[in-house]
């Protein structure tokens, strides 16, 4: 594991309103896997790439999640930032952000997993500098998901759902320095990262992708959900470290 980066952020906070038919009254990153939340197969894979410290945004319910996690994870030690009204995604970060202790911290959605080589990753942010790195993954044929507009490893824009035949989707892991939170200023409370920040971003914050090829899933998306009972337990095997 790159010595840039140790910690990493959750964003655990979604109510699973696209899962509610399936999904008992439970925050989205406990939708049960094969026995088990699918957060703790994100927080598996953080441990396995020797990350030592996470903070888990969290808001609806998050009282399932403390009870189940506790403050330890195996050698990981679990922070929570504890939403007292539902701030968005952007919001989340922003809160998360302050209490992280280096430079650098990778974020991951809580309804995403996205198998990248997490090394990769943080060396390319280093080498660019990057205030903000978006892994993103290349797909062929698709139409459920927008597309990120990359050019020269940089994001230069965003474009709505529509079918593509190629293109770029946000992997939901991204790498943020500090550094951005000046940027976050101008919005109070609630506000989404992914739409209210990113899409009018480029340009004004110099917003790099790194394209990793790696398994990717959206659990939030229902017909998702029954392929991740199968595929996941396939990936990590069925113990973990709590």
């Amino acid at each position: 594991m790159s010595p840039l980066c140790k910690e990493a952020i959750i964003l655990a906070g979604g109510l699973g309103t696209r899962l509610r038919a399936i999904l008992p009254d439970l925050p989205k990153p406990m939708a049960d896997i094969n026995g088990r939340p699918f957060l703790s197969y994100l927080i598996d894979f953080l441990a396995d790439k020797g990350m030592e410290r996470i903070l888990l945004s969290v808001g609806y319910k998050y009282e399932v999640i403390l009870n189940y996690f506790g403050r330890h994870y195996g050698h990981i030690e679990l922070e929570y930032v504890i939403e007292d009204r539902p701030l968005g995604t952007g919001g989340a970060i922003r809160e998360s952000m302050k209490k992280v202790m280096g430079e650098d911290a990778v974020v991951l959605n809580g309804d995403t997993f996205f198998q990248i080589d997490l090394d990769r990753l943080l060396a390319f942010h280093a080498e660019k500098r990057s205030l903000l790195t978006l892994a993103v993954k290349p797909m062929h044929d698709f139409d459920r998901y927008g597309t990120v507009i990359v050019n020269e490893d940089r994001v230069t824009g965003f474009e709505e759902k529509s079918f593509r035949s190629f293109g770029y989707i946000n992997g939901g892991i991204y790498v943020i320095n500090k550094g951005i939170s000046e940027y976050f200023q101008r919005f109070e409370g609630n506000f989404s990262f992914e739409t209210d920040f990113l899409q009018n971003c480029p340009g004004e914050v110099d917003v790099f992708a790194y394209c990793d090829k790696g398994y990717f899933i959206d659990i939030g998306i229902p017909e998702e959900y029954g392929r991740a009972q199968r595929e996941l337990a396939v990936l990590f095997g069925k113990g973990h470290q709590k």
